[in-house]
């Protein structure tokens, strides 16, 4: 009866409004004038979201200005919700969902049909690399830029890119202790100290980090991370000012690809029955530093220098998974020849980036602009081992004791791939205002990469290279209608090139994919400032996608084949809202078809895997500001996640492929979340998913985990 009221709650609030640009309440620093001195001071304003702007933009642009959907998750909704996961924060950003997991070390996040891999993944502007679990204790907020951003980031995926902000340093002396305890025996303490470094101000800094050891509802899962967020900021002069941020993470947890796979039909075992090795490991260790270098060059001016590094390193040891293909199979009885396997790899990141932005007037038309450049390298390294076959039997069936496992084998070597990867791009934008209720938002940009390929083979000493040179123009048009200050229409064109890594099953490197993408859309501010409504449509059209090659039994991800044409389609409708004081709601619903088109490949109009079809999302906020219950905070998160398929299957027959969809069920998931806060003091406590609701996040055939079962946090937080 419960679940019943909560999903017609959901129902009724959805139906209410349609959605908006970007959520409820953002907090944004000001420029404060000082006796001598202008520095960027932590004192906030609230502002009105439909007018605020986003780092992802780069060019200062107000989302009510800006011809495609932008989602922004402030730092009170992270607050307010307890994210803890990546997953948290998407229940908020509705069209942008978790499309599958791998080994329950990563959560691969997608938008509008499309993966949204580490090329789409930034952290203070610096691509992030997402394969791992992102620590969200140092997040000020996380901006979702839908569809296109190739424009502006170069090579990017169509579906919109995440963009991950960190902590800012303030000049007043402040921070935070919290520590949670939550179910499956995690333990959390985190910090944030802020304040400045000397007495004219002139210093600021902020020391944020986290500390998390926890067990699993899975048997002989475990994890332990550290997280470490130190920024500075220093005021070089009147109108200079210099920011250097650094982000480290240190992750280790237990490999587990889930429960098993018998003829592409998920097994029905306890939730919490552990199938990997007990030794099993995934280490894995990020660090991200960028310093920013920002001029004014006077009121309408501005020049920002950006310098980035990342270095990322994973080493995997553990059993190889459990699925239902040639290698690994798990027997209709249940018994699963184990096997062993090893990768390490390595990935080191740089980018310089250059962006002037500027307002000026020719006649009666109004510009605001930016011009830019970026350079990018990037060097990987994946050494792959031999896997040890026939390592025990297992029977997926029965309990299992981890007391009886062999002895850690030892693995040989088996490939050395290196993929060096070089960018570089210039890029032109332009906002003009024609009059105050026609605009028009116009860029271009050139990006050139080198790519090289490296495969060697230690079994016989033999390496396989291959080089691409690719260059290619990414323009986009927007046009913008607002008939009143509250209210925009919006079409926009862009065209964009995606490069392709691997080989074809020739040996020869890959065409790079050109991706168009059609989008219009209206976006309201209504009932003085308490309801704002975003609804937009697109169309991406992807001409050249590849995938890997499933023919005569290939196992090498690097060896892909033209599935042909790749069409996907789609309607967003958010909503923020604000009706009462005290009460916020965020809400919305996503429709998207990624169909393939004519391929030799795939059957024509099927359904690319993991993308649902249908997607929508409700919480509700409430802050008592008076009366008996004053500082008492209640919530409500819930989200539907529609049917899809997983899997590895071509949909069509080609040689020695015997692979197979996975279909995985819809669902409903709610949370309630409860916080009070006295004196200096907040108690803050989740209960997630209440119904204890069973669904899988699945990556291939080989990686089904089952989504946690209804489990508590409790945290208490000290402010000073």
């Amino acid at each position: 009866m419960y679940k019943n009221i909560v999903i017609y709650s959901f129902l009724l609030f959805s139906f209410h409004g349609i959605a908006q640009d970007s959520h409820q309440t953002l907090y944004e620093n000001i420029n404060i004038e000082s006796d001598t001195v202008k520095r960027l001071k932590e004192i906030v304003v609230q502002k009105n979201p439909a007018n605020s702007k986003t780092n992802a933009g780069k060019a200062g642009i107000k989302a009510m200005d800006l011809p495609q959907a932008i989602s922004v998750i402030s730092k009170e909704e992270l607050k307010n919700q307890q994210v803890a996961t990546v997953s948290d924060i998407l229940k908020n950003a509705n069209g942008v969902y978790i499309m599958g997991a791998t080994g329950g070390y990563q959560e691969e996040i997608a938008s509008r049909g499309f993966s949204l891999s580490s090329n789409n993944t930034f952290k203070n502007g610096i691509r992030y690399f997402n394969g791992m679990m992102l620590e969200t204790s140092g997040l000020e907020k996380v901006e979702f830029l839908k569809g296109s951003a190739a424009m502006l980031y170069g090579n990017v995926s169509p579906g919109g890119i995440l963009n991950l902000v960190t902590k800012k340093p303030r000049y007043e002396f402040g921070g935070e202790i919290t520590f949670t305890n939550a179910s499956f025996n995690t333990y959390k303490p985190t910090f944030d100290v802020y304040g400045s470094l000397n007495k004219t101000k002139s210093i600021g800094f902020r020391l944020n980090g986290a500390y998390e050891k926890a067990n699993s509802f899975r048997n002989n899962v475990n994890s332990e991370r550290f997280y470490f967020n130190p920024s500075f900021e220093f005021q070089l002069g009147k109108n200079t000012d210099l920011l250097i941020e650094t982000d480290f993470t240190n992750d280790s947890r237990t490999p587990d690809f889930g429960a098993g796979i018998i003829d592409y039909q998920i097994v029905s075992i306890p939730r919490n029955r552990f199938l990997g090795v007990s030794w099993g490991y995934y280490d894995s260790e990020q660090l991200a530093n960028t310093i920013t270098l920002s001029h004014t060059i006077n009121s309408n001016w501005n020049l920002k220098f950006v310098n980035g590094i990342r270095f990322y390193t994973t080493d995997l040891f553990s059993n190889t998974r459990p699925n239902s293909g040639t290698n690994g199979t798990v027997q209709a009885n249940g018994n699963w020849n184990r096997s062993i396997q090893r990768t390490q790899a390595k990935d080191n990141y740089f980018i310089q980036q250059l962006d002037l932005t500027g307002a000026f007037k020719t006649g009666k038309l109004e510009h605001k602009v930016l011009v830019g450049a970026d350079v990018e390298n990037f060097k990987t390294q994946t050494t792959v081992y031999n896997s040890f076959a026939n390592y025990d039997t297992v029977n997926i069936f029965e309990n299992y004791n981890a007391a009886v496992e062999p002895v850690i084998p030892t693995l040989s070597k088996n490939t050395l791939t290196t993929a060096p990867i070089s960018r570089f791009g210039i890029y032109a934008q332009d906002l003009i205002s024609f009059s105050e209720k026609w605009k028009a938002l116009a860029g271009i940009r050139y990006s050139y990469q080198d790519t090289e390929s490296n495969v060697y083979k230690y079994s016989d000493l033999s390496n396989a290279a291959t080089v691409n040179n690719d260059g290619a123009f990414s323009p986009k048009l927007g046009i913008i209608f607002q008939p009143t200050t509250n209210h925009t229409l919006f079409a926009s064109y862009s065209n964009s090139f995606e490069l392709n890594t691997g080989q074809n099953e020739s040996g020869t490197s890959l065409d790079p994919s050109i991706v168009d993408q059609f989008e219009v859309g209206i976006k309201n501010i209504l009932f003085k400032n308490k309801l704002f409504v975003n609804l937009t449509l697109y169309q991406i059209s992807n001409d050249t996608f590849y995938q890997q090659s499933l023919s005569n039994g290939n196992t090498y991800s690097y060896i892909k084949v033209l599935a042909g044409e790749v069409t996907s389609k789609g309607l967003e409708i958010d909503i923020t809202a604000n009706p009462i004081n005290g009460l916020s709601i965020i809400a919305g619903y996503s429709f998207n078809e990624t169909k393939f088109g004519t391929s030799d490949y795939y059957i024509s109009g099927s359904q690319l895997r993991y993308n649902p079809k249908n997607t929508a999302n409700l919480s509700a906020n409430y802050q008592f500001k008076n009366g008996r219950f004053k500082n008492l905070n209640i919530g409500i998160i819930n989200t539907y996640f529609g049917e899809r398929y997983a899997g590895r299957s071509t949909r069509a027959q080609v040689a020695n492929d015997t692979r197979k969809l996975i279909y995985l069920s819809d669902f409903f998931q709610s949370d309630l979340t409860l916080s009070y806060s006295f004196n200096k003091f907040t108690l803050r406590s989740k209960l997630s998913n209440v119904f204890n609701e069973l669904n899988y996040n699945v990556h291939d055939d080989n990686s089904v985990n089952p989504i946690a079962p209804r489990n508590y946090s409790i945290a208490l937080n000290y402010t000073f």
